[in-house]
């Protein structure tokens, strides 16, 4: 895979490479592909969508499966900005703390 394959199937599935996406946007992207570009419903000129669309979505999966996740703290506060807020503001009166 190289990063211009990533690039596309991002496309492929109206996604950009700024997005943080989860395995389940992209299956959920993938079921809303899969039944607008189904060949029962647009002919045989849709097996080429179908093909180009499941090839993305096994790109994206295999990526997703293979990607590293930190558990550091500051990403878990990255990822979860209300608990940061909590973390930062549970002691001050102001915001109902101690």
């Amino acid at each position: 895979m190289t990063y211009a394959d990533l690039v596309a199937a991002l496309h492929c599935f109206g996604f950009s490479e700024q997005d943080l996406l989860t395995i389940s946007q992209v299956k959920r992207r993938h079921r809303e592909l899969v039944k607008s570009h189904h060949p029962d419903l647009q002919g045989h000129s849709a097996d080429t969508a179908m093909a180009r669309i499941n090839a993305a979505a096994a790109l994206l999966m295999e990526y997703l499966a293979t990607y590293r996740f930190s558990f550091s703290e500051e990403e878990f506060y990255r990822q979860n900005p209300d608990e940061q807020l909590r973390r930062q503001f549970a002691e001050d009166s102001i915001w109902g703390g101690a």
